[in-house]
């Protein structure tokens, strides 16, 4: 599953993103690559303990929390920390797949069902950069406006196309679900989003709806991994 998920950060909370950005003491992206991915990786992110990430990271966390369709499709348990990238001229970063397991900062192992990537940058003030990401012989790319985020399968391969000017700024994290399977997540979002739509129309006590909801509930009993 490929989800677009727009605003995510909007007006005010996206300007101050932005303005952190602009400032940033960026530094060489390996520091957080694999071994297979540091060989095709060109580009410059934040360090991850910088009191500046920190605070976007908080800002990143606001939004999220804030997304009720991030919240249905992932159903996450574990959210790395985001962290932040930034694309300049001839910047890019080859295919690859990411890592199955992360180490948090404080630790702990997180199993990387979904990743994600936040634009932050608007795409008419950068060319290239696009996230190609590969679904069995075809491929789709996205170069999303900016507050807009990507969620998607952390199984797949992925690229970001060469920037050829300006320069593209992004967060990226991944996320740990509490539903590990992908098709499983799958029914219980396509459910979720059947529920949110009836409600308005049907209302909450709608005998059909709250059996519906109770369905919901109870393969989310079922599949979870608390």
């Amino acid at each position: 599953m490929y989800l677009v998920i727009d605003n995510v950060l909007t007006g005010e909370t996206l300007a101050r993103a932005q303005a952190l950005l602009a400032d940033a003491p960026w530094a060489d992206g390996r520091a957080t690559a694999g071994y297979q991915s540091a060989a095709v990786k060109r580009n410059e992110q934040l360090p991850e303990r910088h009191p500046l990430t920190q605070q976007l990271q908080e800002i990143v966390e606001g939004g999220l929390a804030g997304s009720l369709l991030f919240q249905s499709a992932a159903l996450p348990r574990h959210i790395f920390p985001p962290l932040f990238n930034r694309y300049a001229s001839g910047h890019d970063f080859g295919t690859h797949i990411d890592n199955a397991i992360r180490q948090t900062p404080d630790g702990a192992a997180l199993r990387t069902d979904l990743s994600a990537t936040l634009f932050l940058a608007d795409p008419a003030s950068y060319d290239g950069g696009e996230l190609e990401v590969e679904d069995g012989s075809a491929s789709h790319r996205f170069k999303l406006a900016a507050g807009s985020m990507l969620l998607y399968p952390a199984t797949t391969l992925h690229r970001v196309t060469p920037v050829t000017s300006g320069a593209r700024l992004a967060s990226f994290f991944w996320v740990q679900s509490l539903v590990a399977d992908a098709g499983r997540r799958a029914i219980l979002f396509d459910i979720d989003l059947g529920i949110q739509s009836l409600r308005p129309r049907v209302g909450d006590q709608d005998p059909a709806l709250v059996a519906l909801t109770g369905a919901y509930h109870n393969l989310l009993r079922q599949w979870a991994q608390p």
